[in-house]
C-alpha cells in the first residue's frame, strides 16, 4: 500500500509537468506550421504558466470544501480534454486557448497533492514523498522537452499530444486506483471560510516566508535556464539549438537528489538542509562564469540539483506551517512559484541588455542571498512538528 501510494503522488507530479512544458521544446516546429515569429509562438508557454499563477491560489479553497482525492483525479481526468484539443487545434489562436484552458487543470493536481501528503503521512514519511512528487514532477518536466520532440519528428506534433493525452488517462486511472481516500480531512463550512482563511495565511509568517522562497526558486531556474542559451550559442561556444536542448539532462541531477531530501530533513531540519541547498547554488551558478564549457554544464548541473529539491523542502514545509486550509496554502504557494518565474524572465531581459551572462549571474545570486536570509530569520530550527487535529 505505501510503494503504491509513493507511485500515484509520483504520477502527479509527472503529468502535470509533462503537460505543462510539452510544448517547449517543438515552438520552432510549431512556428512554421503556423508562421508565426518566435515572440508570438512563445505565446503558448505564456498562456500555460498564466493560468497556472491565476489558478492556484482558488484551486485549494476548491479541495478544503470537496476533500483532496476527488479534486486531484476529477483535475486529472479535465487536463485530458484540453491536451486533445490542443492536438486538433486549427489556428495558432486556438491552441493558445486549449493552452490557458490546459493551464487551469494543472494546479489541482499538484498543489493538493502536497496538501494531501502533509495531512494524511507521518512527518518522516511526509518529507519523503514531497521528494519523491519533486522527482515525478522532474521527469515530467525532462519528459516533456525530450519525448514531445521525438514524437514530432517521429508521428508529428498533433500526434504526440494525443499521446501525451493517453498518457495523462491511464495515470488518471492509475492514481484513482493507487491513492487512498483522505482519513484526516476536515471539510471546510464553504467556500467564503475557505477563502477567508485563505487570507489568514497571509498572517502566517512562516508561510509567506515560504511563498518568498517559492518566488526566488523558479524566478531563478527560469532565468538561469532561458538566458544560459543565449550565453552558449555566441562565441566562443556557438552551441547548435539540439545541444542546447541537451543541457536540459542537468535536471536529472535534481530528479536524483529529491528524493533523499527527506532522510535529511529528518536528520538536520528543514532550515540547516535549505541554507545549505542555497549556499551549493551559489556555488554553481558562479562556476557558469568560467570560460571552460564543462564547468558551465557542472555549474548548471549543480544549480539544477539545489532547486529541485530547494522546490520538495518548500512544498512540504508550506503543508505542515498551515494551522487549518492546507490546499489553499499550498495554492498560494504554487502562485507566488509561477509568478516568480514571469518575473525572472522579465527582469533577466532587462539582465542580459544592461551586461549580459554576468549580469544575469549577478542577478540570481542576489535573489539566492534574499532567500537564504527569508530562510534563516523567518523559519523554525529543526523540523517542525504538523499540528495534531486534522488541517482542513
Amino acid at each position: 500500500m505505501k510503494a503504491a501510494r509513493h507511485w500515484a503522488v509520483g504520477l502527479t507530479g509527472f503529468c502535470s509537468f509533462l503537460n505543462l512544458y510539452s510544448p517547449q521544446a517543438i515552438l520552432p516546429l510549431l512556428g512554421q506550421e503556423f508562421r508565426a515569429g518566435a515572440a508570438e509562438i512563445s505565446a503558448i508557454m505564456t498562456a500555460g504558466t498564466l493560468s497556472v499563477a491565476l489558478i492556484a491560489p482558488f484551486t485549494g479553497t476548491v479541495a478544503d470544501v470537496l476533500g483532496r482525492k476527488r479534486v486531484i483525479v476529477i483535475a486529472m481526468a479535465i487536463a485530458v480534454l484540453p491536451t486533445i484539443m490542443q492536438a486538433l487545434a486549427p489556428s495558432l489562436e486556438a491552441l493558445i486557448f486549449w493552452k490557458f484552458v490546459q493551464g487551469l487543470a494543472l494546479p489541482p493536481i499538484f498543489a493538493v497533492t502536497i496538501a494531501y501528503v502533509g495531512e494524511e503521512w507521518p512527518r518522516r514519511e511526509a518529507a519523503a514523498a514531497a521528494g519523491i512528487y519533486t522527482a515525478g514532477a522532474s521527469l515530467g518536466g525532462l519528459s516533456a522537452r525530450f519525448v514531445t520532440g521525438v514524437l514530432a519528428d517521429l508521428v508529428g506534433w498533433r500526434s504526440a499530444f494525443l499521446v501525451l493525452a493517453a498518457v495523462t488517462l491511464v495515470s488518471a486511472v492509475a492514481v484513482a486506483l493507487m491513492l487512498p481516500r483522505e482519513q484526516k480531512f476536515v471539510r471546510s463550512d464553504g467556500f467564503l471560510a475557505s477563502a477567508r482563511q485563505m487570507l489568514r495565511h497571509f498572517r502566517n509568517p512562516q508561510l509567506v516566508a515560504t511563498y518568498a522562497v517559492g518566488f526566488g526558486t523558479l524566478f531563478n531556474f527560469i532565468l538561469t535556464f532561458t538566458y544560459v542559451s543565449f550565453h552558449l550559442a555566441a562565441p566562443p561556444y556557438g552551441l547548435s539549438a539540439s545541444a542546447l536542448g541537451a543541457i536540459f539532462l542537468v535536471y536529472l541531477v535534481g530528479t536524483v537528489l529529491s528524493p533523499a531530501v527527506g532522510r535529511a530533513i529528518w536528520r538536520f531540519g528543514r532550515r540547516a538542509c535549505m541554507i545549505g541547498i542555497i549556499v551549493s547554488w551559489m556555488g554553481g551558478i558562479l562556476l557558469t562564469l568560467a570560460a571552460p564549457l564543462t564547468a558551465v554544464v557542472v555549474g548548471l548541473a549543480i544549480c539544477a540539483g539545489a532547486g529541485l529539491p530547494t522546490q520538495a523542502i518548500s512544498t512540504g514545509y508550506v503543508a505542515i506551517s498551515a494551522e487549518r486550509g492546507a490546499s489553499s496554502a499550498v495554492g498560494l504557494y504554487v502562485s507566488a512559484f509561477y509568478v516568480g518565474g514571469s518575473v525572472g524572465a522579465a527582469l533577466g531581459g532587462v539582465a542580459w541588455i544592461a551586461g549580459s551572462w554576468p549580469a544575469c549571474v549577478a542577478l540570481v545570486l542576489t535573489m539566492l542571498v534574499v532567500m537564504a536570509t527569508v530562510v534563516w530569520t523567518v523559519w523554525t530550527p529543526g523540523t517542525p512538528v504538523a499540528p495534531q487535529r486534522s488541517i482542513s
